[in-house]
């Protein structure tokens, strides 16, 4: 299965990538040969740690690279009155009597306690293209559903400040 991302989140991995290329490998790289010049490698805590983060470093830059290159690129562009990408969505859950306020991002920007859910969850599924006042099925699984109705869609710039692809 490959991740949906957007071209804005592309850029922001290729950004990161250059950072962690020209400025952290850089810095990566002196740390360990200052810590390989204080003497006896086995014993060298400074040296394994600048070793590790090192390895760390380039470890992100062959992940968001393996990320960019297998990831479905997939537009941002939805009509003013649905719900789409990056779209705050308020709705009522008829069942609990609650109502909740969610942002639907890609894949790899979900973060459910942040209030971030995915296009691809069963409710960022189900209320995509949908407008206000529409009651949208939401399917778990083949033995449980339970219905939302939209209330209210805020269209949102993308931030940019959502933390992106961070573990």
């Amino acid at each position: 299965m490959y991740d949906k991302i957007t071209q804005k989140d592309v850029q922001r991995m290729l950004d990161e990538i250059e950072h962690r290329k020209l400025v952290i490998r850089k810095e990566a790289i002196k740390d360990v040969q200052e810590a390989r010049a204080h003497g006896d490698l086995s014993e060298n805590f400074e040296y394994k740690a600048a070793k590790q983060f090192k390895n760390q470093n380039e470890s992100r830059i062959r992940y968001l690279e393996r990320m960019i290159k297998t990831a479905k690129i997939i537009s941002e562009d939805s009509n003013d009155d649905e719900v789409g990408l990056n779209d705050k969505v308020t709705f009522y859950l008829p069942e609990d009597d609650t109502e909740e306020t969610l942002k639907i991002v890609t894949t790899v920007r979900s973060n459910a306690t942040k209030g971030r859910i995915s296009i691809d969850s069963p409710l960022g599924k189900a209320m995509l293209r949908h407008k206000v006042d529409d009651k949208v099925s939401v399917k778990v699984n083949e033995s449980y559903s339970y219905d939302v109705i939209i209330r209210k869609i805020e269209k949102l710039e993308d931030d940019m400040t959502d933390e992106l692809l961070k573990h």
